[in-house]
């Protein structure tokens, strides 16, 4: 087992149902945890060949977020977390999105959430 971590993926979507966040683009930041197996070969042969794309799904990532509208941080963490399930090298996943300055008085609010097989 590996367990990959994409660490503060900043990316500029709509997120919110406030009138202004209807219309302005802003800053989500993303954390990934990824557990998966490695196959023994690839450990053997220092070769890729087996191994889980996390730069493919990261680049699926950005475009989904970029391309979005989404009033809930929750349903944006869900689906995101989705997204990472469907392959069947991932044992267990944790998303976090992070929307920095929504609160007047906090750094930011995220909502985290987690899956496993």
């Amino acid at each position: 087992m590996a367990i990959i971590r994409v660490k503060d993926l900043l990316i500029r979507t709509y997120i919110g149902f406030n009138p202004e966040e209807l219309v302005n683009k802003q800053d989500v930041v993303i954390n990934l945890e990824i557990e998966v197996d490695v196959p023994e070969k690839a450990l053997k042969t220092d070769e890729p060949d087996g191994i889980y794309d996390y730069k493919k799904v990261t680049k699926r990532i950005i475009n989904y977020v970029q391309e979005g509208r989404f009033k809930l941080l929750e349903v944006l963490t869900r689906q995101l977390l989705g997204m990472i399930m469907e392959d069947p090298l991932v044992k267990r996943a944790r998303v976090e999105v992070d929307k920095p300055h929504a609160l007047r008085f906090a750094e930011s609010v995220s909502v985290e959430m987690e899956d496993f097989r």
